[in-house]
């Protein structure tokens, strides 16, 4: 039987686990209190998404880091506040290769749709939602957040034909997402009791009422256009859609990658441009779509850009094509907003355009970036890419932090008036606007953040071989996971000279499905997810299990645990690891 590669946990198993972590090491799935954000009363970051305020103009986008529940919360911890859910379309029993993540230098995956069913989609949705409202409140967490942790968005993203889209499983999760009453009323029951003063909390029930269609690569023109329209015309959706970075076209694109920046180890096919939306073509539907729009009493806008299919040259993952993202797609996804901007004067909601299309961004986005991200107009930016390296969720901070201080410096207190300082800057220095010169700046000489040569350092690597137990300790694996599913634990003190180090790094299982990060960024050779402890809870999980795989039987307060064939003699050390002041931060009850 095929096992799912994700269990999500359950709300009361959720909750329970940022209880006992908070209470025991000031932490929220290994977040540390450091990184969550506090709103900065100096500074206001808001923005305009699709006529609703968000408190800061980043988030993540559809993918890892906004499939489960503790990933959305995460996120929100670190200050992101504008949510792209992760792209759910009617096929939800895909069989995705592994690994499927490889951000060794710049970006590449070929994990290009949710991993859960879709009933599974929206109670995810639904569980984030519902925590991010109670942590709002939850006293505990009121100095490290503040008074006001400010308006935050989620954002649904479907696909990727209208056929599947006009399901009715698909349907059942739009019309969810904009009416989640019942579900929320049917979970206020799995809230524990540290938080049980909030189960009759009035939690508001339309969790979107935005959609981002993400039309992948051979979508054709006629199909996104009928998709867009049923999603308004029948749902009263506003929609964003997602563009591909093909839309410059294969010399465009060969250009830059090539000669521009320097990426001879890329290489591209000619059919996914032949196949895929011409620029020509997605001006007209630009323009239609915003007519109908406007006939509809909605709002439409794009998103920059969807990943780049490649040629699966590296072939450290399987398939034969994978998806770039990155700092090269940063480069192509500016490049094509400074052309749009070009063929649509007047269009787009960006200075100097007085348009009153949005364009959202997704591509590339760093902390060095962001300030100049931001000032092209564009909002939300969200990224994938950049949480995925070492540091993770708590990389959302500094980027804010960093957005904050250029504010600031500017003399400026908000982001709108910032944006046209930038602007005006950009034209005083010869430029149409703040896009024109981003591009220029980034495709100059000295830009280095986005060549090949400026991205060829690889992680860091040693002589020595992943064991059970005992490492470097570095962390990485904790960080790097999208889904929380490694725990550093410390070692016990009658039991450092045999087990060594100071911590040992234990993987949820059902959390863990083996997209191969951990194994990118460990300095030691060997891949975390399969040679540290796995903890299942689920009895069906641990039943196909391989490896080192131990079951945590709830009994009682504890835990006692069972060992799977051959690993029995590792169950004592397991216990003794568990057992400490901070051994591993789930409630027996919960489960």
């Amino acid at each position: 039987m095929k096992q799912p590669a994700l269990t999500p946990m359950s709300l009361t198993a959720i909750l329970g686990r940022i209880a006992t972590e908070w209470e025991s090491r000031s932490r929220v799935f290994d977040l540390p209190s450091a990184r969550i954000w506090k709103l900065d009363p100096d500074v206001d970051l808001s923005f305009d998404f699709v006529g609703r305020r968000a408190a800061t103009p980043i988030g993540p986008a559809a993918g890892p880091h906004t499939q489960l529940a503790q990933n959305i919360v995460l996120a929100w911890l670190g200050g992101a506040r504008l949510f792209e859910l992760k792209t759910v379309q009617i096929l939800d029993d895909l069989d995705i290769g592994r690994p499927c993540i490889d951000t060794e230098t710049i970006g590449y995956n070929i994990e290009w749709s949710q991993e859960l069913e879709v009933t599974q989609s929206i109670d995810e949705y639904v569980k984030a939602w519902m925590i991010i409202e109670i942590l709002k409140r939850w006293e505990p967490l009121a100095e490290s957040l503040g008074p006001d942790t400010g308006p935050h968005i989620f954002d649904m993203s479907v696909g990727y034909d209208l056929a599947g889209i006009s399901s009715a499983k698909v349907v059942h999760f739009i019309e969810t997402m904009m009416d989640a009453s019942e579900r929320i009323d049917a979970l206020r029951a799995e809230i524990p009791a540290p938080f049980g003063e909030f189960r009759d909390l009035e939690f508001p029930s339309q969790i979107a009422r935005t959609l981002t269609l993400s039309t992948m690569h051979g979508c054709p023109p006629d199909e996104i256009d009928g998709i867009v329209r049923y999603l308004m015309d029948d749902h009263g959706l506003d929609v964003i859609v997602k563009l591909n970075p093909t839309l410059l076209g294969y010399d465009g694109v060969d250009a830059l990658l090539h000669e521009t920046l320097g990426y001879d180890d890329i290489t591209l096919s000619r059919d996914t441009f032949d196949d895929d939306l011409q620029f020509d073509r997605a001006v007209q539907l630009i323009t239609h779509l915003r007519s109908h729009a406007d006939s509809a009493g909605r709002r439409f806008g794009i998103k920059l850009t969807n990943t780049l299919e490649v040629v699966n040259v590296k072939q450290w993952m399987p398939e034969d094509r994978m998806y770039l993202s990155g700092p090269p797609l940063h480069v192509l996804a500016s490049s094509i907003l400074d052309r749009l901007v070009d063929a649509l004067p007047g269009v787009f909601a960006v200075p100097g355009q007085g348009g009153t299309s949005p364009v959202t961004f997704s591509a590339g986005v760093t902390r060095p970036n962001i300030a100049d991200t931001i000032a092209m107009g564009v909002g939300p930016a969200t990224m994938s890419t950049d949480l995925l390296k070492s540091g993770g969720y708590g990389r959302l901070k500094p980027m804010l932090k960093a957005l904050a201080t250029e504010v600031l410096e500017s003399g400026e207190q908000t982001l709108d008036a910032w944006r046209t300082s930038r602007f005006e800057q950009a034209v005083a220095d010869g430029y149409r606007d703040s896009i024109q010169a981003h591009v220029a700046a980034i495709t100059g000489e000295g830009s280095d953040l986005y060549t090949r040569e400026g991205n060829a350092k690889l992680p860091r690597r040693n002589d020595k071989t992943l064991q059970m137990w005992g490492c470097t300790a570095c962390n990485l694996c904790v960080t790097v996971c999208p889904n929380g599913a490694f725990m550093k634990l410390p070692s016990p003190e009658h039991l450092a000279g045999e087990i060594g180090g100071r911590w040992q790094y234990l993987v949820l299982a059902e959390l863990c499905n083996e997209c191969g990060n951990c194994m990118v960024f460990c300095p030691e050779e060997g891949d975390p997810a399969r040679i540290k402890p796995k903890l299942f809870l689920d009895e069906s999980r641990f039943a196909g299990a391989e490896g080192q795989a131990f079951r945590l039987v709830p009994k009682g307060d504890e835990f006692t645990i069972v060992s799977a064939d051959g690993w029995e003699s590792q169950q004592e050390t397991l216990g003794a690891v568990i057992a400490g002041d901070q051994g591993v931060p789930l409630r027996s009850g919960d489960f």
